[in-house]
């Protein structure tokens, strides 16, 4: 019968007489329209034999495929496409089954021509919306096909571009088919999404050999503008942009692997426009989360080239800016200690130049390989450079967290602690405090923060003060640049970078405002800990003119921005004894630094002198630079801060006449105003401990100068016996004897501390309560000792056995002495 039926046209089904009225005799004349609308109102009137009709329409196209009968192929597809727009009941499902397959078959094909078709009919069915789930459908096969037709590489330019924007066209459809379908399969797997996003990646990596290629705008038509660079950025945003919490790290992940397999962060310019279009495509609320990805990958890669870290933190501080325009979250802190702690590992491959002889997967030595400290200088400049474009973008209370954060990290010197040298001799802590205070000056730069207190704590401005006492000139520098960048709040630093004994400060167009009562209680608390040192920087024999610029744009400051009466007048003393002690010259500084130090005070007191309008006070510093002018122009800044300084051998015969005078000026101000006794006290620096950690005094020093203070403050001065000669093998004695001390409370505690970790809860208890039973006895001898009554005037009783007992007589009993009687 069936026989019968397949040989008889008459006979044949319905439908399958219908699909088989729409192809022509000859395929050049196309689909036959009116045959394609009844078979479409047959599917529509009688929808439970639409399967049946794909499935046969199935059949025809693979058969027309085997044959090489490509027209009516393209009219098989065409007819699905129509049928699939048209039809949207409960049996699309298993014809989707059979629509999907004939694409699949189309795709497998070797010519070019079917793929582009198979792949233009996937789209219009991924644009669809059904109206029914489904529940087993896998789009696998798809996702595979499509992500290796993006990495065509036909011969032919032309049909290579059309496979590869096909490819991306595909995975575009598979995307906007399954990812806000929860019943589908989830795209955002790992299996899927490595496949997808190199694809992506991949032709948006040869966007400029597209563009190379291309034909000029006039020859290339108007439709052809699109290309598969531009193509591939528009998925890819889509893609990102449908991305939900959970699935941002399985799309950032295969970033970074195609990113690291192509070696794409030495030039850096393509990952850079890569985490571009990730942070402006995601949704502001999962920036942290890509942020948290680089970081991790930046820890990852910690033993690899300097060039390829340096790409990772360059990425990282064009993603951080973006990132903090919207949410970045609790990863502030974690990105500044991640990047702090790649510049310490950095510093140890530059020194030891090595990576601690560990080894990669394949066995071999990583110690082996080349540092390059140039190129891990590149990379701490990167490194800090992200630190302070990020820190820049931060609202002050999280800048004022960071900067304490990395204040906190900074090493300070220390007698007891022995310092560590690489190969090249050069001190690692030095290095590490160098790079943490350019951190940390970078953080500083344009910090605006109404009260000083907040800005500078006690704890921030006591350790970064500490590091200022150094021997090292160039972490000297630095404090007094960080000083330098919190002080100015107006924008006034940049005119005081020159030292100069102006005529007129009007020109400046200084910025000055009244000074706030937050300011004075700040200056109140620190003022004479910002003066201290400051004179003590000024007694360095290695300044150069960047630190005598650098002091002298701190003291200028500090006049404009935190100044009252009281203020101005330490000032003046500070710098009248800046001017002493290049007078005295007990220090014995070579001639550039005194000359220096004559023209700092010379520069200051022009500058404070202008700012007060006291006339009779700016009388006399005129008269002072006029007179240094004709006979010894070596001490001021116009001839001692120049390329060639033109200095005096002969500084010890300096006259009167070219010295600021205290007691003049004192005079000239006591009349105005200002505290006239305090302004004829000289400034005298307190010395704290804090000098202990300076290498400005020899350990013998410190020892004599302790000794000395507990002689002056002893109560039995008289009466002590002379104190012990102090030799060189004294000396050695203390030192040994004191970390000897040390070490072993270290150990003591150390044992403590391991005993009560490890002890059984019955030993502990039980050393506990012997601990508890001498003390109770120990007090109970003391409380009997402060109850037992007074000795009786009367005398004593002896008791038995022979030993004396104290009887307690009532007072009104006792017998006083006639001198106790009035």
């Amino acid at each position: 019968m069936y026989g019968v039926c397949g040989c008889c046209g008459a006979l044949r089904p319905r439908y399958k007489r219908l699909v088989d009225n729409i192809f022509p005799e000859d395929p050049e004349d196309g689909l036959v329209k009116t045959n394609m609308e009844k078979l479409t109102f047959y599917a529509l009137s009688a929808p439970e034999k639409l399967d049946r009709i794909g499935a046969y329409l199935s059949e025809r196209l693979i058969r027309d495929v085997g044959r090489h009968r490509y027209g009516y192929v393209c009219i098989a597809m065409e007819a699905l496409d129509q049928l699939l727009m048209a039809c949207h009941c409960q049996s699309i499902n298993l014809f989707v089954e059979s629509f999907l397959k004939m694409v699949a078959k189309l795709l497998e094909s070797e010519k070019p021509n079917l793929q582009i078709l198979g792949t233009n009919s996937f789209v219009k069915f991924a644009n669809i919306e059904e109206d029914t789930p489904s529940y087993h459908r896998s789009y696998d096969f798809f996702v595979s096909r499509f992500s290796e037709m993006c990495h065509s590489s036909h011969d032919d330019l032309e049909i290579k571009t059309k496979i590869r924007m096909s490819g991306i066209k595909g995975l575009q459809g598979v995307v906007r088919k399954t990812v806000n379908d929860e019943l589908q399969a989830n795209i955002w797997d790992p299996q899927h999404m490595d496949k997808i996003v190199p694809s992506l990646l991949f032709n948006l990596q040869h966007v400029e050999e597209a563009e190379s290629r291309s034909p000029s705008p006039l020859q290339a038509p108007e439709k052809e503008k699109e290309n598969p660079a531009e193509l591939a950025e528009r998925c890819l945003r889509e893609l990102l942009g449908r991305a939900a919490f959970g699935n941002i790290k399985n799309a950032i992940k295969p970033v970074l692997i195609h990113l690291d397999n192509h070696s794409l962060w030495e030039p850096k310019v393509f990952a850079i426009r890569c985490f571009k279009i990730i942070m402006y495509s995601i949704q502001p609320q999962h920036s942290h989360l890509v942020i948290q990805q680089l970081l991790g990958h930046l820890d990852a890669n910690s033993r690899s080239a300097a060039t390829v870290r340096a790409g990772i933190v360059e990425v990282l501080s064009e993603a951080a800016v973006i990132a903090a325009t919207g949410s970045v979250g609790p990863t502030v802190l974690e990105m500044f200690n991640t990047l702090l702690r790649q510049l310490r590992l950095s510093i140890d491959y530059a020194l030891t130049g090595s990576y601690d002889g560990s080894y990669d997967g394949a066995g071999v030595s990583l110690g082996t390989k080349i540092i390059k400290e140039h190129e891990e200088r590149m990379f701490q400049e990167a490194v800090i450079k992200t630190i302070g474009s990020f820190a820049s973008t931060l609202p002050t209370y999280q800048r004022s967290e960071v900067i304490l954060f990395i204040m906190s990290k900074v090493p300070l010197p220390s007698l007891h602690h022995p310092v560590e040298t690489g190969r090249t001799g050069e001190n690692r802590n030095r290095l590490t405090q160098i790079m943490l205070l350019k951190s940390l000056l970078q953080v500083s730069l344009g910090f605006q923060c109404s009260n000083m207190m907040s800005a500078l704590p006690s704890n921030f401005l006591d350790r970064l003060l500490s590091t200022a006492l150094m021997d090292d000139p160039e972490i000297r520098l630095f404090v007094l640049e960080i000083l330098i960048s919190f002080i100015d709040r107006h924008g006034n630093r940049h005119k005081f970078s020159s030292i100069s004994t102006l005529s007129d400060i009007s020109v400046l167009k200084l910025k000055v405002d009244k000074c706030s009562r937050q300011d004075t209680v700040f200056m109140k608390k620190h003022s004479q800990q910002l003066y201290r040192h400051i004179y003590l920087c000024c007694k360095e024999e290695t300044n150069t003119q960047k630190h005598y610029e650098a002091l002298y744009g701190l003291l200028a400051l500090i006049s404009i921005e935190l100044a009252n009466e009281e203020v101005v007048v330490d000032l003046i003393r500070l710098v009248l004894a800046i001017q002493d002690l290049a007078q005295v010259n007990e220090e014995n500084l070579p001639v550039y630094n005194r000359c220096a130090l004559y023209a700092l005070g010379a520069a200051y007191l022009n500058l404070i002198s202008q700012l007060t309008t006291v006339p009779a006070f700016c009388q006399h510093i005129h008269e002072v630079i006029e007179t240094r002018k004709k006979e010894a122009p070596y001490m001021l800044p116009e001839d001692v801060f120049v390329e060639k300084p033109r200095l005096s051998q002969d500084l010890d015969g300096v006259v009167i006449e070219f010295l600021f005078r205290q007691s003049k000026i004192s005079e000239v101000l006591g009349g105005s105003g200002y505290n006239s006794d305090r302004l004829s006290l000289p400034y005298i620096p307190q010395l704290t401990d804090e000098d202990r950690l300076s290498k400005r005094k020899s350990i013998g020093e410190t020892i004599s100068l302790q000794v000395e203070v507990e002689s002056r403050n002893s109560p039995e001065r008289e009466e002590r016996v002379p104190a012990e000669e102090i030799t060189y093998e004294t000396l050695k004695k203390a030192i040994v004897d004191s970390v000897t001390v040390e070490e072993q409370e270290r150990e003591r505690r150390r044992q403590v501390v391991e005993k009560f970790q490890k002890a059984p809860f019955e030993e502990i208890a039980a050393h506990c309560g012997a601990r508890a039973s001498l003390l109770q006895s120990k007090l109970n001898q003391i409380f009997e000792i402060t109850i037992r009554p007074p000795p009786s005037p009367s005398g004593t009783i002896t008791a038995a056995y022979g030993q004396p007992q104290n009887h307690s007589i009532p007072v009104y009993e006792m017998k006083f002495p006639d001198l106790c009687v009035y």
